[in-house]
């Protein structure tokens, strides 16, 4: 969850460990000039504000972990989040593509995360590598799947796959879901769209899917 200042307005993305996805941003249609390096302005989009990363391991009660933002780029932001929050030395890579409509046309990255106990050697050695590497954006424009581009960053350390796991957008809403959120209104806010007489419209602001409530459902919940 990032929680900024800029014309983004923040945004929320939540994952599990079967690889669905969903996300929304507080502003999805900002248009800003590109920045000095001639790429999207993400940093100038998402503004100076923190990240949380709210993790649910099955125990008592959620990790959470919280960062100022460094610079809105995520990737870079993610990176930093990971060595101060968690402790671990890590590298991000984030690129999107996109289309003329501002529609996007492919996104990816990557996150590498050393081992405890890494040598020095081969900590130099991957960290002259990622300064040597085409940048996400492009090797995603030369087509290259997500193997492809670990094999570009690793393939010179014996990189060996052990897993795969698909990713998807995915949303669970649901009429029950939303009717939860909905019930969490105070009663005065309640009354008032009561007052109103019609059914009203609910949207879910990750998938955009619509939900009717009519009077009578409204009443029940109040």
């Amino acid at each position: 969850q990032i929680r900024a200042g800029g014309t983004l307005r923040g945004m929320t993305v939540t994952a599990d460990a079967k690889g669905n996805v969903k996300g929304f941003a507080g502003n999805p249609q900002v248009m800003l000039p590109p920045n000095a390096l001639g790429k999207l302005d993400v940093g100038g989009a998402v503004g100076h504000g923190i990240l949380n990363v709210i993790k649910d391991m099955g125990m008592k009660e959620p990790y959470v972990g919280q960062v100022g933002l460094q610079t809105g780029e995520i990737a870079e932001d993610l990176t930093y989040y990971f060595a101060t929050s968690e402790q671990v030395a890590s590298s991000v890579g984030l690129g999107v593509l996109m289309n003329h409509d501002n529609t996007v046309r492919q996104a990816g990255g990557f996150i590498i995360q050393l081992m405890p106990f890494t040598p020095d050697e081969v900590v130099d050695r991957l960290e002259k590598k990622i300064t040597e590497i085409d940048s996400v954006t492009q090797m995603l424009d030369r087509g290259l799947t997500p193997e492809q581009i670990l094999e570009e960053i690793l393939g010179d350390f014996g990189l060996e796959i052990t897993d795969t796991t698909e990713t998807r957008f995915h949303c669970d809403c649901s009429k029950e879901r939303v009717s939860r959120a909905l019930s969490t209104l105070s009663k005065k806010d309640l009354d008032s769209i009561i007052a109103d007489g019609e059914s009203i419209e609910v949207k879910c602001q990750f998938c955009n899917k619509a939900y009717e409530f009519t009077v009578d459902e409204l009443k029940e919940m109040r």
